[in-house]
């Protein structure tokens, strides 16, 4: 399942980076309705699952949603800002879902989890932040 979300992102990150030239306005639309398909898709193979690994799949469809989303505004309209955004959705999905992972477990393995987490994510935010500095 996780391997097929997977394809799905790589995919469509392949897509958006094939049309990286020039975009025109109707590439762009078609894009962004592939985006909102591939989404629909992740999402009805999350509803098959259960408890936490359903939490976990919709946290990914969400955050891979997100990211395509951003990647498709950078490949439309390349500017430092979208670059940018883009590097801020990856670094959000990352958490929530790692976030999310860490609610299989518990006590201090989870404590541990949820620290490592927003660590990762602070340490993706510092990145950013040095991005706009350039």
């Amino acid at each position: 399942m996780k391997k097929h979300l997977l394809m799905l992102a790589i995919a469509s990150t392949c897509f958006i980076g094939a049309q990286a030239g020039a975009m025109t306005k109707d590439e762009y639309k078609v894009a962004k309705e592939k985006i909102e398909a591939d989404h629909k898709v992740a999402k009805a193979q999350c509803d098959t699952m259960k408890d936490n690994a359903k939490d976990v799949c919709n946290k990914e469809a969400d955050g891979n949603q997100k990211v395509a989303k951003a990647e498709l505004e950078q490949a439309y309209k390349p500017t430092a800002a979208h670059q940018r955004k883009v590097a801020e959705e990856k670094v959000d999905m990352a958490y929530e879902v790692a976030k999310e992972k860490c609610d299989d477990q518990t006590g201090d393995a989870k404590d541990a989890c949820v620290k490592q987490a927003k660590a990762d994510e602070a340490k993706g935010k510092a990145d950013i932040k040095a991005m706009k500095k350039m």
